[in-house]
């Protein structure tokens, strides 16, 4: 049991790694997904994507591939966590909205855990474990 206690402490002690590493992880899996979307643009079409729309199913593979990359390195996250925002608030509130929770695949849950991240990094930053913590700061 002391084994746990001063494990648990000294992981305690570290959530600054945890928030980077889950923003990391984040940023990788929609920039993934975003250059997906873009090597094989037919598969969203195959999803119910209109042919019309296939320049907004570009923009959003470009915005994915963008943003991610940004997130998972911890520069401008907030741009790059902003910029994708209104694509999972529409992905939510339009393109799910005929599923049902609990439907398996990409689901309307998924998409709300990512917009909720989203909206985390947007306001809280990329945390002590990003690039832009690392780069100098201008003096006033």
């Amino acid at each position: 049991m002391n084994l746990f206690t001063s494990f648990s402490s000294s992981i305690d002690s570290k959530t600054v790694i945890g928030y980077g590493l889950i923003r990391i992880f984040l940023g990788i899996a929609l920039a993934i997904r975003g250059w997906l979307i873009l090597a094989n643009p037919e598969s969203i079409i195959e999803l119910g994507v209109e042919q019309e729309l296939f320049v907004w199913v570009s923009l959003v593979g470009i915005t994915h591939l963008f943003g991610g990359v940004l997130l998972a390195i911890g520069f401008l996250t907030r741009l790059g966590a902003f910029i994708q925002i209104p694509i999972l608030f529409s992905a939510i509130f339009f393109v799910y909205s005929h599923t049902k929770l609990m439907m398996g695949g990409q689901s309307t849950e998924l998409a709300a855990l990512v917009l909720f991240l989203l909206c985390v990094f947007f306001v809280f930053g990329s945390g002590s474990l990003s690039v832009s913590n690392f780069m100098p700061r201008k003096k006033d």
